[in-house]
């Protein structure tokens, strides 16, 4: 495993329509960064993994166990492991995810 890296040499992988993602995985953990493009929307979904989210920029509409929030840059969210959620961009979005276990979908 490589111990030090560049975001810039990432290559994005379009996870789903309109979510631009580089990944960086460890041994028990994912970091996803996202560029969102506005209007982008991710279906109700839950996981095995623990995830926060942390708005870098822009306003990101998540709903977390059935309630809905607006949030924008420097809030985080954290969504405990099987637990419904979903989102949509409001506007053009930078977000960055942690995910423990590892994300083994995004690899």
């Amino acid at each position: 495993m490589r111990m030090n890296l560049s975001l810039s040499e990432i290559t994005p992988k379009e996870i789903m329509p309109g979510y631009h993602g580089k990944m960086i995985h460890g041994e028990t953990m994912t970091i996803a960064f996202w560029d969102v493009e506005k209007g982008a929307t991710v279906p109700e979904h839950a996981h095995i993994n623990e995830q926060i989210m942390h708005v870098l920029e822009g306003e990101f509409e998540f709903t977390v166990g059935g309630a809905t929030k607006i949030y924008k840059p420097n809030e985080l969210v954290i969504i405990p492991s099987n637990i419904p959620h979903s989102g949509k961009a409001l506007t053009a979005c930078k977000l960055m995810d942690v995910f423990c276990p590892v994300r083994e979908a995004y690899k």
